[in-house]
């Protein structure tokens, strides 16, 4: 949960979903909808697949694999996951580099190339720190005081140098230039999409929804039926083309949603029909919205169309 999200973000998401899943024999035997539920509003949702991929590789192996390679071999483990289960769950000489340590590293050795290039140069820093015989020694301590060490002194805007036991060796603070590593690429502006979704709900206090592909953005979770997601923005009339009944739709409001590699414009139609009964998708009803496993975006349309709901 946070390799891609904030402490605060994900602590009630945490307890929830251990108090859910206990163990990863729990997790295994659950129902791929029923984690990305529990999962929804932590965005990635490529995570939680993954997460219960792995679960149930680990849980059908009888355990853990114990060296990086096993790890990095289960669905969802790439080389940063894998060095941190190995050091902290494991005790294995390896160096896991988030964005703390890629700081620190940066810092030590005055790495001045722009981001994401200096990633290789970074790692090899960060190794070179971990071969230390007192970091060999204690790998999970290691990990956890350069993680700490990134988030509480090191820091990205103020790094707190005077209270660094690395303030002699810093090669950047004898530059001056430690508050300006690892220095960024310029931003990309992010490009704009476009989409129409449709809240049709029934006399029953249902709403249509449907599952999107498994594979691709937001694989597996619930959404609102309508259009592919474009460049440039949809005619009403274009819209309709793919509306899942033919009716008097009105506007219901537009959400915007910000991707990490593109910036969605969604325009919400809403409709009343006595049942719903379409080919495609499935009736849920109003007040079960809460548990359904509807990425943040959705739930944005949803709070628009339905009056509050989820």
């Amino acid at each position: 949960m946070l390799q891609q999200t904030t402490v605060t973000a994900v602590i009630p998401y945490y307890e929830r979903f251990v108090s859910r899943f206990p163990t990863v024999q729990a997790l295994a035997a659950a129902p791929l909808d029923v984690v990305l539920s529990a999962w929804a509003g932590l965005g990635y949702y490529a995570r939680a697949r993954n997460l219960h991929a792995c679960a149930q590789v680990v849980a059908a192996s009888g355990g853990f694999p114990a060296d990086l390679a096993g790890l990095q071999a289960l669905p969802g483990i790439g080389a940063y996951t894998a060095a941190a289960i190995g050091a902290i769950a494991f005790g294995l000489p390896a160096v896991p580099v988030d964005g703390n340590v890629e700081r620190v590293a940066a810092r030590l050795f005055a790495i001045e190339q722009p981001m994401p290039a200096a990633k290789p140069a970074i790692r090899e820093a960060a190794a070179q720190l971990g071969a230390d015989p007192a970091a060999r020694a204690r790998p999970s301590d290691f990990a956890q005081a350069l993680f700490d060490l990134g988030a509480s002194i090191c820091t990205p805007a103020a790094p707190g140098c005077a209270l660094c036991p690395w303030i002699v060796s810093c090669a950047a603070r004898r530059l001056g230039i430690q508050a300006s590593l690892p220095r960024k690429a310029p931003k990309k502006v992010r490009p704009v999409r476009y989409g129409v979704h449709f809240w049709l709900t029934d006399d029953r206090q249902t709403v249509l929804l449907r599952t999107r592909p498994y594979k691709g953005l937001l694989g597996g979770m619930t959404e609102l039926p309508g259009t592919p997601w474009r460049e440039m923005p949809w005619t009403v009339a274009e819209a309709l083309t793919v509306a899942p009944m033919q009716l008097d739709w009105r506007g219901a409001g537009q959400v915007r949603h910000g991707f990490t590699h593109f910036e969605l414009i969604i325009d919400v139609l809403a409709g009343h029909v006595p049942r719903i009964d379409v080919p495609e998708g499935f009736a849920l009803g109003l007040d079960a919205l809460d548990d359904a496993a509807l990425p943040s975006v959705m739930r944005k349309c949803v709070r628009i169309a339905g009056n509050g709901k989820a």
